[in-house]
């Protein structure tokens, strides 16, 4: 990424491919952009700050060395390399209006933004069968959700990320491009870069919505067929307390299942069929989709988990009988 507003061409017969993009901020806002980043840094520090955390609580803590919290883990650790992902490209525009980013890079940070949204996809859908069995099956929940399970299903959801968008990068790469280079993000996005090519973009259209049905689309099922067996079993409880409790230890997962899915349906729309969407609705979409849910994360469990609440009270009061 360098402080230039000017691209280059590699030219090959009729094959044209930008040796950059131009990325874009806050559209309309460009002026404000000094003060738009402290909002931005807050969130980024929030959820830098909120994730690691929860990491160093669930790991310093015996009591929590179960798979809730190992899948709590690993929406974690998928939070901060989202956070890491964008934070770079979106600072570098609000602070020193550096927005050339090069072609590959472009693809390589694309790349990674989409494998982690997967990813943390799959690790709900993981959480919301984690939920399932210890509500409907709680004394077998130990032996079916073993460590070494979890660690298998932790490998699947990577590898599945990682290698069913793998075509991707190469996909873009074989278009040829116009000469508008501007993207409409402060990060690359598939579906951004892909309607700057100068070429027939059905089988990227194709191939993309396919992956994303299969993958997300068939999470979000997932994780609602979930709940209404969830649902189901709650309902046969013999008292109201009893439902209350167990639908309790799903709130904290429900609201980051909504604060995932929402957005990333929203800009799915957007960036498909939302052709007459103004750029500023479409730009914050894609802020709340990629900051928020890693910024939120860690407050929900922090304020609804009881047992991550204590855990981070005790590590404070040792700190501060240690200070003393």
């Amino acid at each position: 990424m360098e402080h230039d507003s000017h691209t280059t061409w590699e030219f090959n017969g009729s094959f044209y491919q930008p040796s950059a993009f131009l990325m874009m901020g806050i559209p309309g806002l460009e002026a404000l952009h000094y003060w738009i980043s402290i909002p931005f840094c807050a969130l980024y520090l929030i959820a830098l700050l909120g994730n690691c955390m929860i990491l160093f609580i669930i790991k310093k803590t015996q009591s929590l060395h179960e798979p809730m919290y190992y899948f709590l883990s690993m929406l974690a650790v998928t939070d901060l390399g989202l956070v890491l992902c964008t934070l770079p490209t979106t600072l570098g525009i609000f602070w020193f209006n550096m927005r050339r980013i090069g072609f590959d890079a472009c693809l390589t940070q694309m790349y990674f933004i989409h494998i982690l949204s997967f990813i943390e996809s799959s690790v709900l859908l993981a959480m919301a069968f984690d939920r399932f069995i210890a509500i409907s099956h709680p004394l077998r929940h130990p032996a079916i959700l073993t460590r070494k399970t979890v660690m298998k299903i932790g490998l699947v959801i990577i590898l599945r990320g990682m290698i069913s968008l793998l075509p991707i990068p190469f996909l873009l790469k074989r278009l040829t491009y116009c000469r508008k280079t501007e993207l409409s993000h402060s990060f690359c996005f598939h579906p951004d870069i892909m309607n700057l090519a100068c070429a027939d973009i059905k089988v990227n259209v194709f191939y993309g919505m396919v992956i994303l049905l299969s993958t997300v689309g068939m999470d979000f099922i997932f994780i609602v067929l979930s709940y209404i067996l969830i649902i189901k079993t709650v309902i046969s409880l013999a008292t109201k307390e009893e439902c209350l409790k167990a639908l309790n230890t799903c709130v904290s997962h429900i609201c980051a299942v909504l604060v995932f899915f929402i957005p990333m349906i929203g800009l799915s729309m957007i960036h498909r069929f939302g052709k007459n969407v103004p750029p500023l609705v479409n730009t914050l979409v894609a802020y709340t989709y990629l900051i928020i849910p890693p910024a939120l994360n860690p407050i929900i469990y922090s304020i609804k988990s009881s047992h991550i609440r204590e855990a981070l009270l005790r590590a404070l009061w040792r700190k501060s009988e240690s200070d003393w």
